[in-house]
């Protein structure tokens, strides 16, 4: 079975808390469950799969591409512009497999399709992210150590709630409505962290990546002014195209962990339940998968990261009944659902005492 360095530290993580409380079965059972996962060829290389797929989001990308051209100077380009979101969207998911290596085996090829996929295709530093995700998935929804929860616009655990008064004082009280608007703004927020962190970076790496995230910004707006001119159409475009994205990636992510519990610094949950109980799947057929790129099955992707994105509905009844033969909660609701949850937890903590509007859906 190969590894990732997410899996493998937590893995030693698991050995040594199993040292100091020998009562705790923790480490046991998640090396079981990987045993059963890896014993039904789960954990395999995909290449077959990766290789159309790939093709196919680079071809669409560029047909994408095309059509604004031809469309030209109209404003059907922001047709255009939505459906440009969706291939941004859609070649993030490549890159966030590649940064788990999922395609890949050896960490170099993996690296060079993430820059590709990422750098160069969407304009987002696939370097920062990798940084950012990895320390995510060893400390999912747990305070002061997972990059995903830390407070900003929008606050996630309660004793974030103190905040200068003002306009973010105020977001925050109303942030439950303002969550999608404000996710239309996702991809800005990202595109300047990656420069800031490129920026700040004294990698190896950061020559490539600042020329090939320099190189995706000069053709975006070179192309963008050719076709439409300096002028309201290019703006139009512009925000249309970036607000759909960041929206798209926002409600990709947003439904995966939010509302479900968050940990605190001191926890000392083994593995297995660390990952379990702060993620959430979302149910659905093959449109569901293409469409959150397999990221609604979050509990399975959680517990074995590097494990192809083809091969998470195949884990997911496996590791059903495994937690549920251990009692162990195993949360999984509708995309509809996963939203109510997410926005009745940020009106709970942002406005303690409405807690009951907006309430999280508990249906299965």
């Amino acid at each position: 079975m190969q590894l990732s360095d997410t899996e493998t530290t937590a893995l030693r993580r698991q050995s040594l808390s199993a040292q100091s409380a020998p009562g705790r079965l923790g480490g046991s059972e998640y090396a079981e469950l990987s045993r059963l996962v890896r014993d039904a060829g789960l954990l395999h290389r995909r290449t077959r799969y990766y290789t159309w797929k790939i093709v196919a989001t680079v071809a669409a990308l560029a047909a994408g591409w095309a059509a604004f051209v031809v469309a030209g100077d109209s404003w059907w380009t922001l047709a255009v512009a939505a459906f440009l979101a969706v291939l941004f969207t859609q070649v993030g998911f490549l890159g966030h497999d590649a940064g788990h290596r999922q395609i890949f085996g050896s960490r170099r090829s993996s690296y060079i399709a993430g820059v590709l996929l990422g750098n160069l295709g969407i304009g987002l530093s696939y370097g920062w992210w990798v940084t950012k995700h990895n320390r995510h998935h060893a400390h999912p929804n747990t305070e002061g150590a997972d990059p995903d929860i830390t407070a900003g616009a929008l606050i996630f655990t309660a004793s974030q709630l103190k905040a200068p008064r003002g306009i973010v004082r105020l977001i925050r009280r109303y942030q439950a409505y303002l969550f999608f608007p404000m996710l239309t703004l996702e991809a800005v927020n990202l595109h300047v962290a990656s420069v800031r962190a490129l920026a700040g970076r004294t990698s190896r790496h950061r020559p490539a990546e600042a020329a090939l995230l320099a190189a995706h910004v000069a053709g975006y707006l070179a192309l963008v002014l050719a076709v439409l001119g300096p002028g309201l159409k290019a703006v139009a475009f512009v925000l249309v195209q970036q607000g759909l994205f960041g929206l798209y990636l926002g409600c990709s992510f947003a439904p995966n962990h939010k509302g479900m519990p968050v940990l605190t610094a001191s926890d000392r949950s083994d593995f297995l339940r660390r990952q379990v109980l702060t993620s959430r799947n979302i149910r659905g057929g093959w449109l569901t998968d293409m469409a959150l790129g397999g990221l609604n099955y979050q509990i399975e992707h959680h517990l074995f990261p590097s494990a192809p994105r083809p091969s998470l509905r195949r884990c997911q009844p496996l590791i059903r009944e495994f937690c549920e033969q251990r009692g162990l909660p195993y949360c999984q609701t509708s995309l509809t659902g996963s939203f109510a949850a997410v926005l009745g937890h940020l009106n709970s903590v942002g406005r303690p005492g409405n807690a009951g509007r907006l309430a999280p859906s508990t249906a299965p």
